[in-house]
C-alpha cells in the first residue's frame, strides 16, 4: 500500500499531464490556462497526504509542533473579541488590515531595526500570499527573477503561475553567493530577488552579514527589488542576530514578508508584508482582487492574543524546544548516517538539508525509507532549474527528541543499504 502511495507521489507532476491530456480526448474538454501547466504538483504537499499515518516517523512537512501552539491564548481571544465586538468581527473589513494588528506588528518589524509604520505594512493570508502578490504586482511573462539554488518549492510554484524565468545564483554554508550576482544582473536585468535570509528553506542556512551588505549594494546600484521571505527569523537558537535586509535597505528596495505560521499557528494564516507605501499600494489593489481581506475575525483574535499573553516568552519557549530538537537531530545524523554524507548545521529555523552520496537518488530513497516508517522530502523539486536528485530535506520541529532518534537511525539504515547497492 505505501509503496503504491509513494510512486503515485514520485510522479505526480506526470500524472497531472496524463489527465490533462485524457480530459482532451473525451467530453468535457476544459480549456485551462497554458500556466497552469507550468506549475509542479508540490512535492511537500503531496507527500504530506501519505505521512499523516501514526506508524510514520515524518520529517517532511515544515509543521511546527502543535503541542506548543498557545490555544489556550488564542481560544480566549476569540471568546473576548465576540463578546465585546462580535458584529464588528463578523463584518467585512479593510483590505490593508485590522489597525491595531498592523500598529501591533509595526512596532515589532521597528524593534529589529526595520523602520515602518502600519501604513506600509498589508496583512495577507499567510506569507504565500505576499509572495503571490508581489509577483502579481512585479511580474510579466518572461521577466526574470532571481533565486538561490535550492530554494522554496511554493515560491517556484508561484513565479512560474506568472510565467517568470529563473536565474540561479548557487549556495553554500553563508547562503547565497555574492560572486556573480553583478554580472548575472547586468546580463539579464532581472525583475526581481527572492530568497530566504535567515534558516532557509530547504537548505536551513543563513546569509552572512557582509554577503547581506553586498546584496542590499548591488541592488541599490541596479534598482533591483529584493523579495526577503522571514518566515523563521524569530527561531533562532544560537548565535548572533543579524539585521534584516529590510533594516539594512536605505532605498525602499526591499520588500519583507513574515507570518505568525511558525510562531502562534500555522492555520491561523496571517503573514505580513513590509514595503514602501507605493509598493503596498499596489499589492493592495492585488489582494482586494483576490480575497478583498484576510479574516476579520482571525486579524481581531490575533491581536486581542498579543495584547493579553507573554508572546516575548512563548518565542523563548519555541527557541528551547525547537533547539533541541534541531542538536538532537545533527548528533542522530552523526551516529547513523554514513560517512559520504553531508549536512548542514542549522543556527535556527525548522530543516536541515543532507547531501547524499553522488549516485543516491532521493526520490527513490523515499519509497525505501516509507518501507520502514519514516519520510522526508527529496531534494529535487527545490532546484529551480537543473534538478539534483542526491539531496533530501529533513524537519526536526515537529518530531520529539526520541522520535527523531528512532526515525535518523532508520533513515540512516535506508542509505547505508543504497549505498551498498551502489557499491556492489
Amino acid at each position: 500500500m505505501i509503496e503504491q502511495e509513494t510512486a503515485a507521489v514520485a510522479i505526480a507532476n506526470e500524472d497531472k499531464q496524463t489527465t490533462q491530456a485524457s480530459q482532451m480526448q473525451s467530453a468535457p474538454a476544459y480549456r485551462f490556462a497554458k500556466r497552469m501547466s507550468r506549475i509542479g504538483v508540490s512535492a511537500v504537499r503531496e507527500i504530506l497526504k501519505v505521512t499523516e499515518r501514526p506508524e510514520i516517523i515524518s520529517f517532511a512537512g515544515g509543521l511546527p509542533a502543535p503541542e506548543l501552539f498557545p490555544v489556550e491564548a488564542i481560544a480566549r481571544a476569540h471568546a473576548e473579541v465576540f463578546a465585546a465586538n462580535g458584529n464588528a468581527a463578523l463584518q467585512y473589513s479593510t483590505t490593508e488590515g485590522w489597525l491595531p494588528l498592523r500598529e501591533w506588528i509595526a512596532a515589532r518589524m521597528n524593534s529589529h531595526g526595520i523602520e515602518t509604520d502600519a501604513n506600509r505594512i498589508l496583512i495577507t493570508n499567510g506569507s504565500q500570499q505576499g509572495i503571490d502578490l508581489v509577483a502579481k504586482a512585479f511580474l510579466e511573462k518572461g521577466d526574470k527573477v532571481i533565486v538561490e539554488n535550492p530554494t522554496y518549492i511554493a515560491a517556484l510554484q508561484v513565479f512560474n503561475a506568472y510565467e517568470a524565468e529563473f536565474i540561479t545564483l548557487e549556495s553554500d554554508d553563508e547562503g547565497m553567493r555574492m560572486d556573480n550576482l553583478e554580472r548575472v544582473i547586468q546580463e539579464s536585468n532581472p525583475k526581481l530577488i527572492y530568497l530566504v535570509a535567515d534558516f532557509h528553506n530547504p537548505k536551513g542556512t543563513t546569509l552572512a552579514l557582509e554577503r547581506r551588505k553586498k546584496l542590499i549594494e548591488i541592488s541599490r546600484r541596479y534598482h533591483v527589488p529584493i523579495l526577503e521571505d522571514n518566515p523563521y527569523g524569530e527561531l533562532r537558537y544560537r548565535g548572533e542576530h543579524l539585521p534584516k535586509l529590510a533594516a539594512l535597505d536605505k532605498d525602499g528596495l526591499v520588500i519583507h514578508l513574515s507570518t505568525f505560521s511558525k510562531t502562534l499557528s500555522p492555520g491561523l494564516r496571517i503573514g505580513w508584508v513590509v514595503a514602501a507605501a507605493e509598493i503596498i499600494q499596489e499589492l493592495n489593489i492585488g489582494k482586494q482582487a483576490a480575497d478583498l481581506h484576510t479574516s476579520t475575525i482571525v486579524q481581531r483574535a490575533a491581536a486581542r492574543a498579543l495584547e493579553t499573553f507573554d508572546y516575548e516568552a512563548h518565542i523563548t519557549g519555541l527557541c528551547s524546544v525547537y533547539g533541541e530538537r534541531c542538536d538532537t537531530m545533527i548528533r542522530a545524523i552523526e551516529e547513523h548516517f554514513p560517512a559520504q554524507t553531508k549536512w548542514t548545521k542549522p543556527q535556527g529555523g525548522l530543516f536541515l538539508w543532507v547531501e547524499l552520496p553522488e549516485n543516491v537518488n532521493g526520490t527513490k530513497l523515499l519509497d525505501a525509507a516509507l518501507q520502514e516508517r519514516v519520510a522526508f522530502v527529496p531534494g529535487a523539486p527545490f532546484f529551480a532549474t537543473e534538478e539534483r536528485e542526491n539531496f533530501i530535506r529533513l524537519n526536526f520541529s515537529n518530531s520529539k527528541p526520541e522520535r527523531i532518534v528512532e526515525g535518523i537511525a532508520r533513515l540512516g539504515k535506508v542509505i547505508r543499504q543504497q549505498v551498498s547497492k551502489i557499491g556492489e
